[in-house]
């Protein structure tokens, strides 16, 4: 029982080092030679342990200097096998180092301690798990508003064009607890679950919620059935690809006018125009207002076509009576200068 223990502790600690555990256990073995010599010559010699020490070093060294006493025959022995086994270590030693760079997966450790460093400075992020045709399109979007995003994907070609774009990124599998905690979940500001195996993205929206309650989860899902699965898992919001697709090109056709105009409002148009959401804070100085006393309308030129209050009621078209309160979510139609300025005040 205790030999399974420690082999699965040996086998833990070599998947922990990857590529170092050659390096790390020819300094395990050159330094059980380094203890052998020494406690050989002490026994065999009976030398005081520095002399020992001393005698080793110069005999692996074959700096060619003179031997500190006379040796005795079963000295020159222990001398004859500290040399082979001294010799067969070191050469060990600098191959796997010379593996390690001639492979240059130390550059590679290198960028990914770099990757990782930028990963930590992040706080109220977006990570987005799996980067094929949503997760890639999602991913743009994100980057194109000017959010932190960090990717989590296994596939090498990927994480190769991840890598040439510069983006933040991961290379691992998203329902391993550690790799999300590496992308800083427990500071993120939401998560995209677009993995193309159903039941991985209802581990990771799983792990992720008992992770970070606070966190915002958008999953991906194949079928209708499925919805409710990912709700429960901690899901906030579940969406279907090709459900949305098919129901976007249907409003095309039966209602082109307003489908041009969402559009326009959600930025893929050139004019400038957009639908945004924000959020009123308990600092900001419209809070407790009504809409007529705030002034968004004819101060900056917004239009509010919603409000999303603390509670959770969503107001449609509401009336100029209407009270902001802290907590309350507008959505607004208008510039980007215009939102940028409301958002200043918010």
């Amino acid at each position: 029982m205790n030999s399974i223990k420690l082999r699965g502790r040996v086998l833990t600690m070599q998947h922990r080092l990857g590529i170092f555990w050659p390096i790390v256990i020819g300094c395990v073995i050159m330094f059980g030679v380094v203890a052998a010599g020494v406690a050989s010559y002490m026994i065999i010699e009976g030398w005081p342990f520095f002399d020992s020490l001393y005698q080793v070093i110069i005999t692996l060294s074959t700096v060619g200097f003179q031997e500190v006493n006379p040796l005795s025959e079963q000295g020159r022995v222990a001398t004859m096998l500290l040399i082979v086994c001294g010799v067969g270590s070191f050469a060990y030693l600098v191959g796997s180092f010379t593996q390690v760079l001639i492979e240059g997966r130390l550059q590679e450790i290198w960028g990914r301690r770099r990757v990782q460093k930028a990963i930590d400075k992040l706080t109220g992020h977006i990570i987005i798990c799996g980067c094929g045709r949503i997760g890639a399109i999602v991913t743009e979007k994100v980057l194109d508003e000017g959010h932190g995003v960090v990717v989590i994907e296994k596939n090498p070609d990927v994480v190769r064009e991840l890598e040439e774009k510069g983006i933040l990124h991961l290379s691992g599998d998203a329902t391993d607890d550690d790799v999300l905690i590496a992308a800083g979940i427990d500071r993120a500001k939401s998560l995209v679950a677009a993995l193309h195996q159903e039941a991985a993205n209802v581990y990771v929206t799983l792990t992720a919620r008992q992770i970070n309650p606070r966190l915002f989860i958008v999953a991906r899902a194949d079928t209708p059935p499925h919805i409710p699965k990912l709700k429960r898992a901690g899901a906030d919001q579940v969406l279907i690809p090709h459900l949305f697709g098919g129901i976007r090109m249907a409003q095309s056709v039966l209602r082109p006018t307003v489908t041009s105009f969402l559009e326009l409002a959600l930025g893929g148009g050139d004019i400038d125009l957009q639908m945004e959401e924000l959020r009123v804070e308990a600092a900001s100085e419209v809070v407790n207002q009504n809409l007529v006393e705030s002034k968004i309308r004819p101060r900056f030129d917004l239009i509010i076509i919603g409000i999303k209050k603390s509670s959770g009621e969503m107001v449609f078209n509401p009336q100029p009576q209407t009270v902001l309160e802290a907590g309350d979510t507008m959505i607004l139609v208008g510039k980007g200068e215009d939102l940028d300025r409301l958002r200043a005040i918010l």
